[in-house]
């Protein structure tokens, strides 16, 4: 017999029970987010089981991540040490453009603007007349990486070291254990148990409850589903459907192996291309995170395995483990009182760690969003098209890594490099190709200087320059150009080791 549903507060229409399936990072962040905002008003259940676990691969994060954990009140030395957590200045991409080059997308932007044309252009003047300067140098974030520093950007945005920003890299299942007694403080319920059954309403379709395996049947007014790729809720229940693109990102498997540290924790993320896909190399304070994401045409479990191994930087600390996904999303995230959040709504490869920031949006929207037990379709409806256009944004940025490639070495580059794009990411493409010039449009996630570093990264080379840059002659751009790498090499150099930084700060008790 289900639990009578009681009101702990609010008014008559008021939700009165709220359901989250699934624990892990997803739910635990959607319990948490839930509890402080309803502040008791609304009884909040989570079921997980030990049994199933989660797949808790998803260490790197982006800046978007402080903005959660401040919402919350979190400390952010306390959670840093709590989850062995490191600081992330961007990502390392390596052999993505061709063999044996490299180069950086950093956190912030590329320098500080010194007129109003933007500074990437007075650059490729610079360029096109014979300086070999990276654009890279001119960004904070990169320099500091290069060298091993962190501390936390200024707010004075006079000063240089205003002009980078930060995320982490953390263990997921101790984010996910963190989170949890968070939520437990705050009044939310958990039960242990795999899910056997879900009910329907028979007059709307709705979800009544789900019962449990040891018989225990929870009703609820809204349903959250975060089992994972198993979507129960989201799929297997309400039969949403799935949009997938594979043929875009065609990467449909991952290997994952933890290792012991070869070196001091870098203060970035590491993403090695390699003949079937890439490598990813995470650096936590106790160990080192690695994956090995790969598309199954090109080549076996077994050799991606092998891969992964090889190029380890240390001692294996446990045996491979297995993933299969297929990028896409579902057609609806929030059906009917159900909404989906994390691996249960899609799946984005974490080639630009976007995994939890996509759990972290789906809370910020449902709150902002919030229903009442009448469910108006039309919150629905906004929930799901701010949703559709942030995963194909998202989409257009990863599939930009894999055709803007002058690989041929292998079957997979051959096939993405020449592969259709979607029409929104050809735009882009464009206009940057054309005039150097950055287009972007609403609710995107990366802006600007994300998609400057990608494209200059994989040498997407303007035919030329904002025309502005040669009729602005009282612009002296390369004493400009000069005086801020002096000054970013100046700040960096009096910055604090990122292993200091973690010694003096949030360093793990164990």
């Amino acid at each position: 017999m289900a639990e009578p549903m009681r009101t702990p507060g609010g008014g008559p229409r008021s939700l009165r029970r709220i359901v989250i399936v699934g624990g892990g990072t997803a739910g635990w962040m959607t319990a948490a987010a839930l509890a402080h905002a309803l502040r008791g008003n609304c009884r909040i259940d989570l079921v997980e089981s030990e049994e199933i676990g989660s797949i808790g691969v998803g260490e790197a994060t982006i800046p978007p991540i402080k903005l959660f954990n401040r919402s919350l009140g979190i400390d952010e030395n306390a959670f840093v040490a709590a989850t062995q957590g490191t600081f992330k200045l961007g990502i390392e991409f390596v052999d993505w453009t061709r063999k044996e080059q490299r180069y950086f997308h950093p956190f912030g932007q590329f320098g500080a603007e010194f007129d109003a044309v933007p500074l990437h252009h007075y650059w490729l003047r610079e360029r096109a007349r014979g300086d070999a300067t990276p654009l890279q140098e001119y960004a904070m974030a990169w320099v500091a990486a290069r060298n091993g520093k962190f501390e936390r950007p200024l707010a004075d945005r006079q000063r240089v070291q205003s002009t980078y920003d930060y995320a982490y890299h953390f263990d997921a299942a101790l984010y996910a254990k963190y989170l949890r007694a968070y939520a437990e403080q705050r009044g939310v319920l958990r039960s242990e148990g795999k899910l056997v059954d879900v009910a329907l309403r028979a007059d709307d379709g709705f979800i009544q409850s789900v019962t449990l395996g040891s018989g225990a049947m929870l009703e609820g007014d809204l349903f959250i589903d975060c089992s994972g790729f198993r979507g129960l809720l989201i799929e297997g229940a309400l039969q949403t459907g799935y949009e997938d693109w594979q043929h875009w990102l065609p990467c449909d498997r991952a290997v994952a192996v933890p290792c012991t540290h070869g070196c001091d924790p870098t203060p970035y993320t590491r993403a090695t291309a390699h003949a079937a896909g890439w490598q990813w190399r995470i650096p936590l304070q106790h160990r080192m995170g690695n994956g090995h994401v790969y598309c199954s045409r090109f080549i076996g479990d077994d050799e991606a395995a092998q891969v992964l191994l090889d190029h380890l930087e240390g001692t294996p600390l446990a045996e491979p483990r297995f993933l299969r996904f297929s990028a896409g999303r579902r057609k609806q995230f929030w059906n009917r009182n159900c909404v989906a959040i994390g691996l249960a709504a899609g799946f984005m490869e974490p080639l630009e760690s976007t995994s939890i920031h996509l759990i972290q949006s789906a809370v910020t929207r449902l709150l902002a969003l919030f229903p009442d037990r009448d469910f108006d379709p039309i919150t629905a409806q906004e929930f799901n098209r701010i949703t559709h256009v942030e995963y194909e944004r998202i989409r257009d940025f990863l599939i930009l890594h894999y055709h803007a490639t002058q690989r041929d070495d292998a079957p997979l580059w051959r096939y993405t490099r020449s592969m259709p794009i979607p029409h929104t990411l050809q735009y882009k493409i464009d206009h940057f190709r054309r005039h150097g010039r950055l287009v972007a449009e609403n609710l995107e996630l990366f802006q600007n200087p994300n998609w400057l570093a990608i494209l200059t990264g994989q040498e997407v080379w303007p035919e030329r320059y904002d025309p502005l840059v040669d009729l602005r002659n009282d612009v002296d751009a390369p004493r400009m150009l000069g005086s801020l790498r002096r000054v970013i090499a100046e700040a960096v150099q009096a910055m604090p080791t990122h292993r200091q930084y973690i010694e003096r700060h949030c360093r793990a008790r164990s």
